[in-house]
């Protein structure tokens, strides 16, 4: 949960590097709170209550992407591959999963290394 409060604190924030776990993280606490609000929709007859979280978190989730993006060396434009059906989401899984580049590079320093990016012990 931490990792999603993070994303949010870092609404529109698409310099950086953001780990595998901080974007994994908040995709899966994300899919979890669409599918509550989803069922809440359909128990209340308002269905349009999962599209307006959908839209809420659509620039923190697009901002997220990116710093993942950039962790591994790639620029923010690759998100586009979105929009190349099958192939363009496959890449980007591929993208997301992989190891950040090690030290520093053109984006900024790893968060692997820096102590406030620390999973809570």
């Amino acid at each position: 949960m931490n990792w999603y409060i993070t994303v949010l604190r870092k609404y529109a924030e698409f310099d950086g590097r953001a780990r595998r776990s901080e974007y994994w993280y908040f995709i899966l606490v994300n899919f979890m709170v669409t599918l509550l609000f989803s069922g809440l929709g359909l128990a209340f007859d308002f269905m349009e209550m999962g599209n307006v979280y959908s839209l809420a978190v659509f620039v923190p989730s697009l901002a997220v992407s990116v710093r993942r993006l950039h962790d591994i060396g790639k620029t923010g434009w690759n998100y586009f591959w979105v929009f190349v059906p099958i192939v363009g989401w496959v890449i980007l899984i591929v993208y997301h999963a992989r190891d950040g580049v090690v030290g520093e590079n053109e984006y900024g320093v790893n968060p692997k290394d820096q102590e406030d990016f620390q999973l809570y012990e």
